[in-house]
């Protein structure tokens, strides 16, 4: 869990060097489920749920998110549009959409 935590603190500061993490228990919280899922989709609907609705970082955010979804689609052979990808998680972010199940439908459906 914390091998989770401190990678993303990592990632989010290579855009934002100053950001700090903001919200430490959502990010616990999210990294424990997701070291719990099986599926890919999953873990990633829990990280993306703490870091872009949750707002674990002060800044960057979406960058962070939009990383993780790149980097954890490539590292499963998953096809993805980086485009599409950016519009997916502005899209979580802006609707405040929190259901687990539905993020991963949406890393799913949303990002070829």
């Amino acid at each position: 869990m914390n091998i989770w935590i401190r990678e993303l603190e990592r990632i989010n500061r290579k855009f934002e060097p100053a950001s700090r993490l903001k919200n430490p228990g959502s990010l616990e919280f999210a990294a424990e489920h997701a070291s719990r899922a099986t599926d890919w989709r999953m873990q990633l609907a829990y990280l993306l749920r703490a870091i872009l609705v949750d707002h674990a970082f002060e800044d960057g955010n979406k960058r962070t998110a939009a990383y993780l979804v790149t980097y954890i689609m490539e590292q499963n052979n998953a096809m993805h549009n980086d485009d599409r990808v950016k519009k997916l998680v502005i899209k979580i972010a802006a609707e405040n959409i929190t259901h687990i199940n539905k993020i991963a439908r949406m890393v799913q459906d949303e990002t070829i």
